[in-house]
């Protein structure tokens, strides 16, 4: 149509629309119902609608790259009718909202979605979150969300994606993946968590790459390694896995002692192990140990009170029999003391 070629470079031969550097603040409506790879690129696109891509004129729209716009709000409804669509680009926008029925009620054939760049507001990572968890991305193979600046990620957020085969998470600020399940990504093959702020990788993880049986690609490059006792899991996991592509090239961070040294070529000995790293668990076992003292303790004092039960009950008595004499001789002074007579007669006998 005319206002494709206006609009957009429209490619019947490849069956593409490339709308690149345009000044579009929708989705073009009149797009040729042949395309199956559609790029918009570079407008100021802030917004998806419902209904942005009806599936009565996009029918074998496969690929889709929404990528280096200006798009804020992705809305309900907004992706659910493209009945072919297998991979999705939004990389590159400033996402803030993000509708968990932006892929419809039914669930998409999405396969492959990147969102490089596009997570930087918490409010959205949790929304992709609630879409990810809702199984409404069931049939997702590659998931990129990398260069997002991301501290943690929520709970169970990779819990629905039995089809999940690449996770790119390279290129954040994670500190740690103790709240990460991977349990349930029974074909992963690829798994990039290089350039992140990882200082250790737990055992509980570690369990987790070792029970995935297609995982043979993870990459850890580019982490701030803390090399103490923490460490020693990691340490004997890389050397007997081969699973971690470019291990040798793994350095120490922390302590400045061991800065730049390859995780390979550490001893036991190498490590500081003068404090210890879980104090948690060590304030939990002496807590343990004092009540087992305390209650030692208690219970020789009530067997030595129970052994000299006759000593103590004398004791007691003698106690008793002086405090009542001298109650007796307080009660006597005060008699004295009341009646003016044997006051007199008190103080004449003292003269």
């Amino acid at each position: 149509p005319g206002s494709c070629q206006t609009l957009c470079e429209c490619l019947e031969t490849a069956q593409a629309v490339r709308c690149v550097n345009r000044n579009l603040t929708a989705v073009p409506p009149d797009l040729p119902p042949y395309v199956r790879d559609l790029l918009i690129t570079g407008t100021p696109l802030a917004r998806l609608p419902a209904g942005a891509f009806p599936a009565q004129r996009l029918p074998e729209l496969r690929a889709l790259n929404l990528s280096g716009n200006h798009l804020r709000a992705v809305e309900a409804g907004a992706l659910a009718a493209l009945p072919a669509l297998r991979q999705l680009d939004l990389s590159g926008n400033p996402l803030v909202s993000l509708s968990p029925q932006a892929f419809g009620e039914g669930g998409s054939p999405l396969e492959e979605l990147a969102l490089r760049g596009a997570l930087r507001d918490h409010g959205v990572l949790l929304s992709l979150a609630a879409v990810l968890q809702s199984g409404a991305l069931r049939n997702l193979s590659r998931l990129e969300l990398a260069d997002n600046g991301l501290l943690l990620l929520p709970a169970g957020m990779f819990a629905a994606l039995p089809a999940l085969r690449q996770l790119d998470l390279s290129n954040n600020s994670l500190v740690g993946l103790r709240n990460v399940s991977f349990q349930a990504l029974g074909q992963l093959q690829s798994l990039d968590l290089s350039g992140n702020s990882l200082g250790v990788l737990r055992n509980a993880t570690l369990a987790q790459f070792r029970s995935l049986p297609a995982l043979r690609r993870i990459r850890l490059g580019r982490n701030t390694w803390v090399c103490d006792c923490a460490i020693e899991d990691l340490l004997a996991w890389l050397k007997e896995s081969d699973q971690v592509e470019g291990k040798e090239a793994l350095t120490c961070a922390y302590p400045d002692k061991m800065l730049g040294k390859a995780l390979l070529k550490i001893n036991s000995s190498d490590l500081d192990c003068s404090v210890p790293t879980d104090l948690p668990s060590q304030l939990q076992t002496s807590y343990v140990f004092l009540g087992i003292v305390l209650a030692l303790i208690g219970a020789i004092f009530l067997l030595v009170l129970y052994l000299n039960r006759k000593g103590i009950k004398k004791w007691m008595h003698n106690i008793r029999d002086a405090c009542r004499d001298h109650m007796e001789g307080y009660h006597y002074r005060y008699e004295i003391n009341a009646d003016p007579r044997l006051t007199n007669l008190s103080s004449n006998s003292d003269v």
